[in-house]
């Protein structure tokens, strides 16, 4: 036993199984399968299905929580899916593998398995690792593997207490299948039994017609299902690196010794992740039973690879871009922030494994001459520049940036395989390491490999090795190419998805390029200033805590929190970590201050504290000495509803509602003779969810130009709309946005201050008032649940792999997550449209007056010139407004004046 006396012997048995055929099998993709809690569709047809197995002994029971804990900690997906048993899962991955040409071997002693056996799926024996296909099926039963479900609805079986046809045991099933066929062609030839002359056969017509309905009963329950709904495809079934820490630690508490040496002295792991040059196979476990399904062979190491160190080789690969349909291009910089890195290489690749790594900056110690930097770009120059020539990157918005500020504009862009993974799934990872698991089932060389382990010690890529660095490059630039076809081939078959891609995704990277390089002019005394104030606010903060608890501790250790807080001052613990440590979340704190001063402080002392460390004490450090104006980064692909996010610095995070949060929106200022002009969507999502529902009161609402919120009070109160104040309108406002991002009646309650009751009643009379909403919400929940993924108005997929949970808080989550991601994701959708029209009106007019600067969420800044504001500002509306076209009025607000603040 282990330290928590919890048995092992069962993990340890299936564990070791499925190391030991990982071992023997090298596997590039691989999943494991269990059968999920509760009920299945059989025992909807047939309650007394498996009535027989007695229930899960406790000491097998409690062994399944951290067997999965491990088989997730070694890196491989884990599924299990309600209402089918994991069987059906297996059938269902190993035939959609089939019908895409991958080979399946399903390593099983379950005899129902044979049924999947054809020319392409095969068996595995477990316990003597003998390979099994349609011979030695036929060798096995006297049956080919067709005719499996007929031999198994025949004999029944007792231990899953399907019924059979009683009287007809193996050798009468194999003799009437070997001769008539299998059930429809016996029913149909009941008269040519008796002629078989075998050992009972007058009887056997008989038992046949009494027993039809069992028959046919059990040829349904033995019937492995193939048509089962899975988020995940035999493509998608990548292993990742094991977590050796989570093993660690787990082995550990489990008692697992030599488990846990072995991988402490890396033994298993450097055997079980080799990355040689093997096939790659998908191996999923149900319970006992491992198995694994063989794919074609991928990419090696060993593709056509060029170091280019002469000028004779580097224009000779000039020509070869020129007349490329289309060629990959990646380059490596010595910093990631695009406003000061400088390039080290260039690589390019026109033709499936073949790729060539041209140095500039390598500098290490007796490192080979390499060709000019600049001579290198003066060449490239016109190639990177051309419109007509096609030109696919990962990421390559980063180049752009870097490359302009040498005074190349990169045109021609006119793919980018990081984008077009994330219009095809939102919620995967999309860097390329991901994506050559993902789409190839390829290892990418990792930069540990080249450059070290992480850390102090860790080469720059400028001090990598040629050949090295080069293969590395190479590599990645090959891929960019492959993964562009291969992604692409899968967007081309959803012309929205295309159009989502081609027509926002794709022209929006030289936009955002442009906000970036532009950056915003920042007062730098005015923030030093405010971060001062924050500092003496901080000093009065603590001092109010330890006044209360009565001695000195650090208010940012949520260990020393959670012991001055549930320890010394007894306040109640609502929430536990996975770690049943007492939790200090930021909405625990928030529950809890609404009867308790302590935690009022802290949540405002934490408040303070990240507006000085993130804006205040940073922003002034990340002014460029150049631009005098600081460069954020947007990210298309790190939301799962397609909204951009921004870092360093994130500037979409800046509070609007609070004083400190607008004393830094005001050192975002205007140069002399400009404006910050600010131009956003007004109730852009309740629109939206209008539009999305069809709801006619909501809809009517803002045809006709009333105050949603305003009306929403009204309703809700049972007065007039002229006697709504302002206090009632602020509580609409929180019910109209808080319902539709899934607020409960006790959420509501908090936010409000108001009674539970109160809150629900409030809840009642909206969706009375707006019950296409209502509709809506139940609707969408459902064709999530059924679809696994919901869509924008532009049909952008928003994938939910969780919407079949079975934890009840996780569903809530992920339903409320189903309501939103359309409203949200077709907001976003939007002000991407309007930016690209807003960009091209500035770019086709030539104007110098205007500067697009930030989008933050809804809302699109801009520097303007004081002078033209008023005809700009009427243009821009306008452009904004058009975006695309809903049932209900798109309508902009517009706020101008000396800084951010003044114009929000």
């Amino acid at each position: 036993m282990n330290n928590g006396e919890i048995p092992t012997n069962a993990l340890y048995g299936v564990l070791n199984m499925l190391r030991s055929t990982m071992l023997k099998i090298s596997s590039e993709r691989i999943a494991v399968i269990f059968d999920a809690k509760g009920k299945t569709f059989r025992n909807n047809i047939y309650p007394a299905y498996k009535a027989n197995r007695p229930s899960m002994p406790e000491n097998l029971r409690c062994q399944i929580k951290p067997l999965h804990n491990i088989i997730r900690a070694m890196g491989l997906p884990l599924i299990s899916i309600s209402g089918v048993e994991a069987d059906d899962v297996i059938g269902t991955l190993a035939t959609q593998a089939c019908n895409i040409g991958i080979p399946v071997v399903i390593s099983t002693i379950d005899k129902d398995m044979s049924q999947l056996v054809n020319e392409n799926i095969f068996l595995i024996n477990t316990k003597t690792n003998t390979i099994i296909d349609r011979k030695n099926v036929v060798r096995k039963f006297g049956i080919p593997p067709e005719l499996i479900i007929d031999y198994l609805a025949l004999v029944g079986d007792k231990i899953d207490n399907v019924p059979g046809v009683p009287g007809i045991g193996n050798k009468t099933a194999r003799a009437l299948l070997q001769k008539i066929g299998g059930l429809k062609k016996l029913f149909n030839h009941l008269d040519d039994i008796e002629t078989l002359n075998f050992r009972g056969s007058k009887t056997i017509a008989e038992k046949l017609i009494k027993n039809k309905d069992s028959a046919m009963l059990s040829y349904e329950l033995a019937s492995i299902k193939l048509d089962v709904k899975i988020a995940e495809t035999p493509e998608s079934l990548i292993k990742t690196a094991p977590h050796k820490e989570d093993l660690l630690k787990l082995y550990k508490q489990l008692a697992l010794k030599s488990w846990f040496n072995e991988l402490i002295e890396n033994k298993l792991d450097s055997k079980v992740i080799s990355n040689k040059k093997v096939k790659t196979q998908t191996i999923l476990l149900n319970n006992n039973t491992a198995h694994i399904s063989t794919s074609k062979t991928t990419l090696e190491h060993n593709s056509n690879y060029q170091t280019i160190l002469d000028k004779n080789a580097f224009l000779e690969l000039l020509n070869q871009l020129k007349t490329a349909d289309i060629f990959s291009f990646d380059m490596k910089a010595d910093d990631l922030n695009y406003m000061i890195s400088n390039p080290i290489g260039f690589s390019f690749s026109t033709e499936e494994g073949m790729a060539a790594y041209i140095p500039v900056a390598h500098d290490y110690l007796n490192s080979p001459k390499q060709l000019n930097s600049a001579w290198v770009l003066s060449q490239l120059k016109p190639i990177l520049e051309d419109e007509n020539q096609a030109k696919v990157g990962h990421n390559i918005k980063n180049h752009v940036n870097t490359l302009a500020r040498y005074g190349v504009k990169l045109r021609g862009i006119k793919h980018d395989t990081m984008l077009a993974s994330y219009v095809l799934n939102t919620a995967d990872r999309h860097n390329i390491d991901s994506l050559a698991h993902r789409f190839l089932q390829y290892r990418c060389i990792p930069f540990t490999q080249i450059a070290g382990k992480k850390g102090k010690k860790q080469l720059t890529f400028n001090q990598v090795n040629l050949r090295c660095a080069t293969q590395y490059a190479a590599e990645r630039t090959d891929l960019i190419l492959r993964l562009h076809k291969h992604i692409l081939n899968k967007i081309e078959r959803n012309e929205k998805l295309q159009n989502i891609y081609q027509n926002i995704e794709i022209p929006l990277i030289l936009v955002l390029s442009r906000i970036e390089c532009t950056g915003v002019l920042i007062d730098n005394t005015l923030l030093t200033t405010e971060s001062d104030k924050i500092k003496i606010q901080l000093n009065e903060l603590e001092q109010k805590t330890y006044a209360i608890t009565k001695q000195k501790f650090n208010i940012n250790s949520s260990k020393q929190l959670q012991m001055i807080l549930f320890e010394k001052m007894g306040l109640p613990v609502l929430k536990k970590t996975p770690l049943g440590m007492p939790s200090t979340s930021e909405e625990v704190l928030q529950e809890l201050a609404l009867n308790y001063l302590l935690p009022q402080l802290v949540l405002k002392y934490r408040s303070l504290a990240k507006l000085k460390s993130t804006y205040t004490d940073k922003l002034p450090k990340m002014i460029h000495p150049k631009t005098g104006r600081i460069h954020t980064s947007y990210h298309q692909e790190t939301t799962i509803t397609g909204r951009l996010s921004s870092t360093d610095p994130n500037i979409q995070n800046i509070p609007v509602r609070n004083k400190q949060g607008r004393r830094i929106r005001q050192a975002f200022i205007a140069p002399h003779g400009y404006k910050i002009l600010s131009i956003d969507y007004s109730q852009i999502e309740l629109r939206i969810i209008a539009h999305l529902s069809g709801d006619k009161t909501l809809s009517d609402a803002f045809k006709q130009g009333k105050d949603i919120h305003t009306a929403t009070a009204a309703d809700m109160i049972g007065i007039n709309i002229e006697q709504v104040s302002s206090k009632q309108r602020q509580h609409a406002k929180t019910v109209n946005f808080g319902l539709i991002y899934g607020m409960s009646a006790f959420g509501l309650s908090k936010q409000l201050h108001i009674p539970y009751k109160k809150a629900q009643e409030y809840i009642n009379i909206y969706f009375e008032r707006y019950s296409g909403v209502m509709k809506y919400m139940e609707e969408v929940c459902i064709t999530a649940f059924d679809r696994g993924f919901v869509e924008t108005v532009f049909k952008r997929r928003v994938y939910l792999p969780r919407m079949k949970s079975k934890n009840n808080i996780c569903k809530k989550a992920v339903e409320r997550m189903a309501i939103n991601a359309p409203i949200q994701g077709t907001a976003a959708d939007i002000i991407k449209k309007a930016m690209l029209l807003v960009d091209k009106w500035i770019q086709d007019a030539g104007c110098n007056r205007i500067k697009l600067l930030m989008q933050v969420h809804d809302e699109l800044v801009f520097e303007i010139q004081e002078s033209a504001l008023d005809e700009m500002t009427y243009k821009i509306q306008q452009l904004m407004e058009s975006a695309t076209k809903l049932n209900v009025p798109l309508i902009t607000k517009v706020g101008y004046g000396d800084n951010w603040d003044q114009a929000h």
